[in-house]
């Protein structure tokens, strides 16, 4: 199985993050790694994702789990559970008051052992979001 994560602190509410993280309309401002995003973020709605790593495909996720201010998953993959990417974004408060941002990527299924091949290191990719999004968050009145 492969699997992407980061973390960052972010000096905000749950409530400033979670706001910035649902507004995909305004990513475009503050998130460098992604080239255009549609659909609403919302339960049960689909998405398409042009990333900047490949802005000519368009990736359809759904977001199918939606806790406000905790977390938020996208699913996507193939048909009977042959290949699927899991993106989790969780927000977990901390004892001083500001926020661990998280988000990890897991692929898994009967195919992911060759598509994963084809999966190019997005680390540093994930490392940037988290680090733009902490950026958006703090400077966010």
């Amino acid at each position: 199985m492969k699997c992407f994560s980061t973390s960052t602190i972010i000096r905000a509410s749950p409530e400033a993050i979670w706001n910035i993280l649902v507004d995909g309309n305004n990513w475009l401002q503050w998130n460098p790694t992604i080239a255009k995003i549609e659909g609403n973020i919302a339960l049960g709605e689909t998405l398409k994702v042009h990333t900047k790593i490949n802005p000519n495909q368009a990736f359809p996720v759904k977001v199918s789990e939606f806790i406000p201010y905790e977390q938020m998953v996208w699913t996507g993959g193939m048909p009977f559970g042959l290949f699927k990417g899991e993106r989790t974004y969780s927000l977990s408060k901390q004892m001083d008051g500001f926020v661990e941002f998280s988000m990890r990527e897991m692929f898994s299924g009967l195919m992911a052992p060759l598509i994963t091949q084809s999966i190019p290191d997005l680390q540093p990719s994930f490392d940037e979001f988290a680090a733009s999004l902490k950026k958006r968050a703090e400077e966010t009145p």
